[in-house]
């Protein structure tokens, strides 16, 4: 565990520097792996999901809802739009999915997790 966690094997305690916020106990046993972490999307990935969530609601909106969704596509897509262009299309679609109601929300949550992919939220 080079990684700076903290963890307690046995009789032998040793503490690093704590940066990911890990504190492991370990107290004899066998076959003990450790910690398994579930991995964030990948900013690719979060973006893909969006877009999968965002072509089933579009058939469920008024057409000046979907055109709004239509408009925002390359903004969110395109890894070479501008910060404030993607930001603006998220914020454009994620309103669009709240006045849906729980039907929308799945898109609401999409786009926040990929404001927080970015740093933006």
């Amino acid at each position: 565990m080079s990684n700076g966690s903290s963890y307690h094997y046995g009789d032998n305690i040793h503490h690093g520097n704590n940066v990911n916020g890990d504190n492991v106990n370990m107290y004899g046993g066998t076959g003990n792996t450790g910690i398994v972490k579930q991995q964030a999307p990948s900013l690719p990935e979060a973006i893909g999901e969006l877009v999968r969530l965002l072509q089933e609601l579009r058939g469920e909106l008024a057409p000046a809802s979907a055109q709004v969704i239509d408009d925002s596509l390359p903004a969110i897509t395109s890894a070479t739009s501008a910060p404030q262009e993607r930001h603006r299309a998220l914020i454009a679609v994620a309103t669009i999915a709240s006045t849906v109601g729980a039907l929308g929300q799945p898109v609401a949550d999409a786009v926040d997790k990929i404001l927080g992919l970015l740093g933006v939220r």
